[in-house]
Formats: C-alpha cells, sequence, structure tokens
C-alpha cells in the first residue's frame, strides 16, 4: 500500500500530465513481456511485438539489459523514467543522459539490493554507457511503443477528459478519487495499492502529478525516490482489447462508418472529442436527451466513441478510429 499524504497547499497543485510519457510507456511495457497478466488486454500486441523484436534484432539486448534494468518487481531505477519525457522521446533521452553520475550509482546499487543488478550495470555512470543505453531504448520504442501512439494518445486523452470531468463535478476529490478503482480518496491521503513495498510519501507542497499510462496494468506505480518530484502512474481505462495499426480487421469497420455520414452524427462526434455527456452531446446537436443517446450508441457500436461511467453520468470520448475520422473531416 502506498499513502500519499496531502497537505491544504498540496491539493491546490494536483495536475494531469498534459501528454503521455514514453518512458513511462518503456518501462510499463517492459513490465507486460514480464507476466501473463492482463494478457487479453494486450494479446495483439503481444503476438506482434515479439516478431517485431526478434527482426529488428533486439531480442538479445531485451533479455540481458533492459528486462534485468526494468524488472516487473519492487523497484527499477527512476533516472529511467524522465519527467522531462512528456515533452518527447528527445527531451526524456537528454535528461538520462544529463543525469548526476552519483544518482545513477546510488540508484544502481538499490536495484542490486532490492532484486540484483546485471553486472554491467555500473557502467550507466559513464556517458558512453549511457548514450548506449539510450540508444537501445529509443529502438526499442520504435519497435514496441511508436506503432501504438494513436492508441496510447487516444486512451491517455478519454482518461484525461474523464479526470476533468471528475474535478468540473466534484473537484480534488473528484479528480483523486477517479483515477481507478486501485486509488481511493481517504482524506488527507490517497491510498494506492502498490506491487512494491508499504511506504508513505509526504508531499510537503510539492503536489502531486497523475500520468495516465496505457500499459500500466491494475496497479498503478510511482518514483521511489520521496525527494523526486511526485508522480503517479496509474492504468487509463480500457474497453475491448484494441487491434495493432497493421491487423487487417482494423480495416473492415468501412461499411458502419455509411451510417454515420449527417450533421447531427457528426456534431456529435465533434462534441466527443473532448469528453462529452449525453445531454452536452444533445445540447450541442439540438436534439432530445433520448435522441442523443441513440446517436452516441450508434458511433459506439460503429467504433468511433467509447463510453465510460463516471457517477451518475456516463462521458463519451473518442476511439483511435473516431479520432482518426475527425482529424480526416477537419480542413
Amino acid at each position: 500500500m502506498l499513502r500519499i499524504h496531502f497537505g491544504h497547499t498540496d491539493l491546490g497543485a494536483v495536475r494531469v500530465a498534459t501528454a503521455p510519457n514514453p518512458f513511462w510507456e518503456i518501462a510499463t511495457s517492459l513490465h507486460r513481456l514480464q507476466t501473463r497478466d492482463g494478457r487479453w488486454a494486450y494479446a495483439d500486441w503481444f503476438r506482434t511485438v515479439r516478431v517485431r523484436l526478434r527482426e529488428k534484432g533486439l531480442d538479445r539486448a531485451l533479455r540481458t539489459v533492459l528486462l534485468p534494468l526494468v524488472p516487473r518487481a519492487a523497484y527499477f531505477p527512476d533516472f529511467l523514467t524522465p519527467a522531462a519525457g512528456v515533452d518527447g522521446l528527445d527531451a526524456g533521452a537528454d535528461e538520462i543522459l544529463a543525469t548526476c553520475p552519483r544518482r545513477v550509482a546510488r540508484e544502481l546499487a538499490r536495484l542490486d539490493r532490492v532484486v540484483g543488478a546485471p553486472a554491467w550495470a555500473p557502467r550507466l555512470t559513464g556517458p558512453e554507457a549511457r548514450r548506449d543505453l539510450v540508444r537501445l531504448l529509443r529502438a526499442y520504442h520504435d519497435a514496441a511503443v511508436a506503432p501504438y501512439t494513436e492508441e496510447i494518445r487516444s486512451r491517455f486523452d478519454a482518461e484525461r477528459a474523464a479526470l476533468g470531468r471528475g474535478f468540473l463535478d466534484d473537484g480534488v476529490p473528484g479528480l483523486l478519487g477517479g483515477a481507478g478503482p486501485a486509488i481511493r480518496w481517504r482524506p488527507p491521503a490517497l491510498h494506492v495499492d502498490y506491487p512494491a513495498a508499504d511506504r508513505d510519501l509526504r508531499l510537503d507542497g510539492r503536489g502531486l502529478t497523475l500520468l495516465p499510462t496505457y500499459f500500466c496494468w491494475r496497479s498503478p506505480n510511482s518514483l521511489a525516490d520521496p525527494a523526486l518530484p511526485p508522480v503517479l502512474c496509474h492504468p487509463v481505462h480500457r474497453g475491448a482489447a484494441p487491434l495493432p495499426p497493421d491487423h487487417p480487421l482494423a480495416q473492415t469497420a468501412a461499411p458502419p462508418l455509411a451510417t454515420l455520414l449527417g450533421r447531427t452524427r457528426a456534431t456529435a462526434l465533434r462534441a466527443a472529442a473532448g469528453g462529452a455527456t449525453t445531454g452536452e452531446i444533445a445540447r450541442a446537436a439540438g436534439v432530445s436527451a433520448a435522441s442523443a443517446s441513440r446517436h452516441a450508441t450508434a458511433l459506439r457500436d460503429a467504433g468511433l466513441v467509447t463510453t465510460r461511467r463516471h457517477g451518475a453520468t456516463v462521458l463519451h470520448t473518442l476511439t483511435p478510429v473516431g479520432a482518426s475520422v475527425l482529424r480526416a473531416a477537419t480542413p
């Protein structure tokens, strides 16, 4: 259990990350490769990524470098998930390269105490070994994460919209309590089902960043060093298991989409881009709530929106297909 303790100033400094962090996606996707938990939700990803890594000659580096460095265990080094990653892969890579060697050594020593570090790990305190590691992380990202960028971003945006709705409806408690079933707000602390050891994190006025993460499954994660800027990586809400971008079935949605041509459903689709309730869709389209519900159902059946219950309301957000359709229709 992780207990995150808030003061009055911390409640005013809770935020949701503005974009996915590719380094948290790398770390949590490596965790997915080490367990069968949640395999159904990532089944197509798991089947294709193994082949892709082998084709790119990365399977040996995966076994000997990445998995030992990022074990699905009580600890992995914090410097591998840099905060600057929300600004893109390049910004996060630069932060890893600029990490103080003493910090790298300290975190690798902790990894060795907790689960055992590979014999070559101490070399990462040097700049050349870290440049090699960053090149490997980039190659792994290109093979295992980048092909799913649209799906990741769509799930992230939907989760961010739902969290924003929780804040608008119920304030900070609605925001903190809406990040998933493993997270519970019991003032003045946030209680998190945590895979690592039982611990307390005191924010001390620094606030907290919530980071919805696509490859995070069930149990949230956080930085181990309490002195670092507090972040809580937590799973995105999932509907049906996604298809990979190159899956042939991803191209079979054309007949249902033909039923969506028309002003009302186009308006409903645009409204869902920012997250919208059935009532908000009705007001945007100038139709009754019952009619808006039927249009939202048609959009959902066609795979363009996903629906998530939030308190007494339901929130409609775009799926990756819906986002693509909307982009294609927008000059």
